[in-house]
């Protein structure tokens, strides 16, 4: 069985593309740049994206793993015309219009399709390294928004286990981590792991936005998602646990894996 992973060289498509590997998958990675995927030698690569895809990418494909990128429309097509029965998307549990557009096209091709859907990824968390290398401090606004961080790994063996086996098709995955953690909390857990006694530090809005360095466009996403959370808490969902029939990790567990990134 040959699938098609895009987004190979990602933080979910790199465990996606060694889980299918692990199952005795014939894996095929999209990639930009062959030459600088750092892959293992048994993945096919090919040079493309999903922005201006080819034909010939999908030579031989039974089933696809898609990022939303590029015109999802026109790779589902020739996705079908080259054979593939089977995608499964990656999108977000925060639905932007590229990732509807994607699960439709999915949705009105009449192929074989899995939703998988994530909330925060626990990898967001690398975001907080330098301030904890530096002084072991956390400095962000809106401490008490609750939210579930998701480990790449679980989503990754989520998306794979559909693109293996049957009974997943037209199915809609929403994950989340196993806990509902405030901003102090998430710092905690990652303390605990790293055996180093980590703080959190309340910066207003604007204080964070002005030493963020981030574009306004995204600055603002995130201050509004994580204003939200305030109110609103990310549920714990239990698909993980339910399609892989083990618990989701949590941030603890995540962070002992990424230890060299936070000392």
């Amino acid at each position: 069985m040959r699938i098609l992973v895009t987004g190979a060289t990602g933080t979910v498509g790199r465990h996606v593309v060694d889980q299918l590997l692990t199952a005795g998958a014939t894996v095929r990675a999209l990639t930009r740049n062959p030459a600088a995927a750092r892959l293992p030698g048994k993945v096919e690569l090919v040079r493309g994206d999903l922005g201006s895809p080819t034909p010939e990418v999908f030579d031989g494909v039974e089933r696809m793993y898609m990022l939303s990128i590029g015109d999802p429309a026109r790779v589902t097509e020739l996705a079908e015309r080259a054979g593939v029965r089977r995608i499964v998307t990656l999108t977000s549990t925060v639905a932007t219009h590229a990732h509807q557009e994607t699960e439709q096209a999915v949705e009105k091709s009449g192929l074989e399709w899995t939703h998988v859907r994530p909330g925060m990824f626990s990898a967001n968390l690398l975001d907080w390294a330098a301030g904890i290398k530096a002084d072991g401090v956390v400095r962000e606004p809106h401490g008490d928004a609750r939210q579930a961080p998701v480990h790449e790994q679980d989503i990754a063996a989520v998306a794979a286990t559909a693109l293996l086996f049957d009974g997943h098709n037209g199915q809609t995955y929403s994950l989340s981590g196993p806990e509902s953690l405030t901003k102090p909390e998430q710092a905690a857990a990652i303390g605990e792991a790293i055996g180093v006694d980590v703080r959190f530090e309340e910066l207003s809005p604007d204080e964070w936005r002005a030493r963020s360095g981030v574009p306004d466009l995204v600055a603002d996403f995130m201050l509004d998602l994580w204003q939200r959370a305030t109110v609103r808490p990310e549920p714990v969902l239990a698909c993980v646990e339910d399609v892989l029939g083990r618990p989701a990790r949590t941030v603890t567990e995540w962070a002992a894996g990424h230890v060299g990134a936070f000392r």
